[in-house]
């Protein structure tokens, strides 16, 4: 009996270690993802756009927060797509992005970044002029 609950111990702590290494490769495979999807081009345009409303003075030392913010950024990031894609869905998003067309929309993600946010302020007015007129 005693060999009989050790096995059963030992394949439990192994399944436990088990998962804990697939979850990680899991983890490193979404990383990977958001790395290459361009995420950093689209935080580049976020900093600009934020660096922009700071005083000169203080510009260096926010970037240096900001930059220190940016790993819990992408770890919350990450715990989001793994609790939203499954790993083939990521197998899936790393081929695209190793095409050409992924490796382009990769590198051109805070142009596009940019540009939004300028067309989407260049619409502020008239997306507020629309919400005033139904809220009276």
């Amino acid at each position: 009996m005693k060999k009989l609950i050790l096995t059963f111990a030992f394949l439990v702590v192994a399944q436990y270690g088990f998962s804990q290494a697939v979850d990680e490769a899991f983890k490193k495979d979404v990383m990977r993802v958001i790395e290459r999807s361009g995420a950093g081009g689209q935080m580049a345009s976020a900093k600009k756009q934020i660096l922009s409303m700071i005083p000169e003075a203080k510009q260096a030392a926010f970037l240096v927060e900001f930059d220190a913010l940016l790993p819990k950024i992408y770890e919350t990031t990450a715990k989001i797509y793994m609790e939203e894609y499954t790993k083939e869905d990521i197998k899936a998003m790393l081929a695209f992005y190793d095409s050409p067309v992924g490796k382009k929309m990769a590198d051109k993600a805070e142009t596009i970044a940019s540009k939004s946010q300028e067309a989407m302020m260049s619409l502020q007015g008239d997306i507020q002029a629309l919400v005033m007129k139904y809220m009276q």
